[in-house]
Parts: structure tokens; C-alpha cells; sequence
């Protein structure tokens, strides 16, 4: 079992039932920052953006952000000006309860896209949601924002820095509409750390480059998505950025964000395999990353990896389909985790069909290229498809 998030000072949270679908659950997440602290976000790329994340988007460039809204079953998107509307009336209901500007928040939502926003449950239930909040909330905290998730996803880490010791912690939402670019997800990260500003800006982008940007459950990028990393400043000195404490802290915040990131892809809807696409030698990170998702995100590949078919043929249509140019093919190897399918462009002659099914049966595996045209490497994880995600999709709205 899980050990709960440990406490943030400065940051205190409470989730509440708002019953914006006919559930009972909570699915309204209230997250309250104390004055001072440095706040960051990263949004999705998707150019059908939801209400929420275009006022989110104004409200951080002001920055002194206060308050996080956050609400599940209704993701407020593709609802036009009256969406934006009721975003921002979610804002100013959190202001007047907290005694802020409703500038200082930000709204987030996440459900079935094109069915506008219940407002008023919202605000009905803020009141409830400001007399619970706490700092030992992070669990409740994550489950609130679920939909097709199966089970919450948290990280956490502590860490010595300069002396002092320093925590870390993060929840996420997400199982299916997963790509890069963001990746339906939503995630949410503190620290006590003091950390400027700018360096912030620079530390949230690093560590989803490095998580949530290197996942892939079935190559869609939601409307919704985004990840905000908050340092309450509530510990230790401000940090730099050219120094050993600093090296030290980065590394703890982008393992947390790896963890969640992978917890997405463990929990991809329906998914019954883990599996790590490793592509070496390439001529650029570009070029490695391209075919690693062209791979991972291949609807014959994910078939194959579910139905524990080592049918390499899939694989090599996925690594010729990834558009590397003057691409030799007679250099190529790829190899499921130590045994070696392709050697020189061809089937390796040590390789039998046993082998690979036992492979691919297996619930993690990696899948590794090796191009032999340069020296980049890159990474990404996915998952397979089952009747399962088909099922899930298909009966989402009913």
C-alpha cells in the first residue's frame, strides 16, 4: 500500500463532492498556495485548447498565483465564450472565499468535452471546500481528479539540500488521450524549495521534457491538459541555478514527474503491458525521438505487444514509417529486451519465435533500435491496446 504524500507548508488542500456528474465521489479540487511563492505551468499544444487552460494561461502570466481550481466529469471545452465565462466565474467565486484576486487563479477541468460547465455546483460547493482545506490532503487530493483512471497516481521525495531537507510532492489524473505535448492528463507538483520565478519557468519545462512529454498511450492530445509546479519557498534559502543544491533538487523534482508519468501509462485504459522504446545511435534526439513514438504509438504494434505476438515485421514498418532520412536499413539491429530480433537490416539468426514470445508475454519489456548513424538516444513509454480500451472508449459517454 501506498505511504500518503507528506505535507508541503504553504500549500494546503481539500477536495468536496460537486456532483458535476451523477457520481458519488468527490470531483472538486480546491488547492491553496501561500503569498510568496513561485508558481509554473506547462499546458497542452492542442489548438481546440478548453476554456479553463486559456484563462489559466492569462491569469499566470500576472504570476503571485494564489489558488488552483480543479474539476472532474466536465472538461469545459470546445464550450466558446460562455466556457470562458464560467471559468472565470470559478475564479471569482475562489477569490471572494479566500480573499484574493481571481487573477491569482487557476482554473483546470477535465471530462467530456463539449458539454458546458455546471458553474453553479461549483460555487455551491467552495464554501465546503475552504473549511476543509488542509495540508495532509494530497490522496484525497488525487483520487478527486480521476475519471477513467483506475487508481490515483503520487510521488513524492525528500531530499538534502545545502543542509536542509527539502520535500516533494505530486499527484496526477490521466489513462487514455495520452500523447506528448502534454499528454487527458493533469498533474500537479509542490515543493518547500525557494526557487525563482524564472528558474521555475525553466525547471517545469525540464522535468515534463523528461515525463509527461515521453508517454504515450494512444497517440491523442487532449484539450485539457496541463502540469504546474509550485515552490512554496517555505524552506531553506533561494536556490541558484549554477549549483550543486540546485543539481541535487532538479533531479528529485523530475523523478517525481518520471514516476507520474509512468503511472499514467501503467494505468492506460485497458493496458496490460509497459513497455520502453529505446532507440540509440540516431542522427539527432529528433530524429530518435520521432521513431520511438512512431513505434510506441503504431496501432499494429500495440495490438501485437496485447496479444504477446513478437511480430517483428510490425516493428520494422514502424521504424520505416518514422521518416529518417537516407535511413540504412542494413545497419539496423533491434532487440526485445536482450534478445536480438534484427541484426544488419535482416532477421538475426539466433533469434527464434520462442524467444520473442517469451518477451513479449512478459507485463514490461523493452523494445531497443539501434540505428548505427549517430550517436542520440532517446526514449519514450507506452503501452499496448486490449478490447478493453476499445470498450472503455466506446461506452465513455454512457
Amino acid at each position: 500500500m501506498a505511504q500518503p504524500l507528506p505535507q508541503i507548508p504553504g500549500v494546503r488542500l481539500s477536495a468536496v463532492p460537486a456532483k458535476i456528474k451523477n457520481w458519488q465521489r468527490d470531483d472538486l479540487l480546491l488547492i491553496e498556495i501561500a503569498e510568496g511563492a513561485s508558481v509554473s505551468a506547462t499546458f497542452t499544444q492542442n489548438a481546440f485548447c478548453a476554456a479553463p487552460v486559456l484563462v489559466a494561461k492569462d491569469h499566470i502570466r500576472q504570476g503571485n498565483i494564489r489558488a488552483l481550481l480543479i474539476n472532474a466529469g466536465n472538461a469545459n471545452a470546445a464550450t466558446g465564450e460562455r466556457g470562458v465565462r464560467t471559468a472565470e466565474q470559478s475564479c471569482e467565486g475562489v477569490a471572494k472565499a479566500l480573499g484574493i484576486s481571481a487573477r491569482q487563479v487557476l482554473p483546470f477541468s477535465t471530462g467530456v468535452i463539449g458539454e458546458h460547465l455546471p458553474v453553479e455546483k461549483i460555487l455551491d460547493a467552495l464554501p465546503a471546500a475552504v473549511e476543509k482545506l488542509q495540508a495532509d490532503a494530497w490522496d484525497s487530493a488525487a483520487k478527486a481528479i480521476m475519471t477513467t483512471d483506475t487508481r490515483p497516481k503520487t510521488a513524492s521525495r525528500t531530499v538534502e539540500v545545502a543542509g536542509v531537507t527539502i520535500t516533494i510532492a505530486g499527484i496526477a489524473k490521466g489513462a487514455g488521450m495520452i500523447q506528448p505535448n502534454m499528454a487527458t492528463m493533469l498533474a500537479y507538483v509542490a515543493t518547500d524549495a525557494r526557487i525563482g520565478q524564472p528558474l521555475l519557468d525553466e525547471l517545469v519545462k525540464e522535468a515534463v521534457g523528461a515525463s509527461f512529454n515521453r508517454i504515450s498511450v494512444d497517440g491523442d492530445t487532449s484539450t485539457n491538459d496541463a502540469c504546474v509546479l509550485i515552490a512554496s519557498g517555505t524552506t531553506g534559502e533561494e536556490i541558484g541555478p549554477d549549483s550543486d543544491a540546485y543539481a541535487q533538487l532538479k533531479a528529485a523534482i523530475v523523478d517525481v514527474h518520471i514516476e507520474l508519468a509512468q503511472a499514467i501509462v501503467r494505468d492506460g485504459e485497458g493496458a496490460t503491458k509497459f513497455v520502453t522504446v529505446q532507440v540509440n545511435n540516431a542522427a539527432s534526439s529528433k530524429e530518435a525521438l520521432r521513431m520511438a513514438f512512431e513505434i510506441g504509438e503504431s496501432p499494429l504494434v500495440k495490438t501485437a505487444m496485447y496479444a504477446s505476438d513478437p511480430n517483428w515485421g510490425r516493428l520494422v514498418m514502424a521504424i520505416g514509417n518514422a521518416g529518417a532520412e537516407n535511413l540504412d536499413t542494413s545497419k539496423i539491429s533491434v532487440f526485445l529486451d536482450d534478445v536480438q530480433i534484427v541484426d544488419a537490416g535482416g532477421r538475426a539468426d539466433s533469434y527464434t519465435e520462442e524467444a520473442g514470445q517469451k518477451i513479449f508475454e512478459q507485463p514490461e519489456f523493452t523494445i531497443t533500435v539501434d540505428l548505427q548513424r549517430g550517436d542520440a538516444c532517446e526514449h519514450i513509454w507506452t503501452c499496448d491496446f486490449s478490447h478493453e480500451y476499445v470498450t472503455i472508449n466506446a461506452e465513455y459517454r454512457t
